[in-house]
């Protein structure tokens, strides 16, 4: 039955995207068009996750969502955030790397949509090219998408925090809106496989860019209580770490931030 809703949700997800793109191409002619179409793919495809394979979600905290453009400060462990912020945040852009731009439809999407892209294998590069696409975003009134560990993390893990979205914060006056949750615990890294069950999903208050001197210090407050949240909701999926009461371990990313 796994393998049955595996391959439904392939085949409609691959029918869908193709149908949309165009549509998707035709909304440039639109101010902020692409940004509301890609958003639509996005929860669609979140529809068709939990209708098909059973992939459900409870979102704990959005009464903390702000009025005003921030930062979004998302635990990565699966796809599944891709999709889901766009659905629980206003309209908003991603902070990813350049490579993702060459995947055929949902790179194109994301080009589209301006995603600012980064080179990973040049730091200081990438550093620019944040600061400069996010204050184009800012201006243009979207909120701002960044996994702070860089890339996904198995569910127990904690990867390196970056402090590029602490950077952005500060030189853009833009708040950080944390959120935690356990998406990988039923979306393994890199699986054809997507499993059943209810994700959690935890918003945290609002983080003001001021709260803290240095970037360092205020990507510190974020990672703590993305953590700490982390350990409250882990243990839920088939993909959990075997004995939940051990402390979480600390993974290392060695490149640099």
């Amino acid at each position: 039955m796994l393998l049955i809703r595996n391959l439904l949700y392939w085949l409609f997800l691959s029918v869908f995207t193709v149908v949309w793109m165009p549509i998707v191409v035709l909304s440039m002619l639109i101010p902020r068009g692409v940004n509301y179409t890609t958003t639509f793919w996005a929860v669609s495809l979140l529809w068709m996750l939990e209708y098909i394979i059973g992939l459900k979600y409870r979102v704990i905290g959005r009464e903390h969502i702000p009025a005003e453009p921030s930062i979004i400060c998302c635990k990565h462990q699966s796809g599944w955030e891709t999709l889901a912020i766009q659905k629980f945040f206003p309209l908003q852009v991603f902070v990813a790397k350049k490579e993702l731009f060459w995947i055929p439809f949902f790179g194109w999407g994301l080009k589209l949509a301006g995603t600012i892209g980064i080179d990973r294998g040049n730091p200081k590069s990438a550093s620019q090219q944040i600061m400069a696409q996010g204050n184009k975003r800012k201006t243009q009134g979207l909120w701002i998408s960044i996994f702070p560990e860089g890339t996904r993390i198995k569910p127990g893990f904690r990867g390196r925090y970056k402090h590029g979205a602490a950077r952005m914060a500060q030189l853009l006056k833009m708040n950080l809106v944390p959120v935690a949750l356990n998406s990988g615990e039923f979306w393994p890294k890199n699986s054809f496989f997507k499993y059943p069950g209810e994700i959690t999903v935890v918003i945290g208050e609002t983080i003001n860019y001021q709260a803290a001197a240095t970037p360092e210090e205020l990507t510190k407050l974020c990672e703590t209580w993305i953590e700490n949240e982390q350990t409250k909701i882990q243990g839920a999926g088939p993909f959990a770490e075997k004995n939940p009461k051990i402390p979480t371990p600390l993974w290392t990313d060695r490149t640099a931030a």
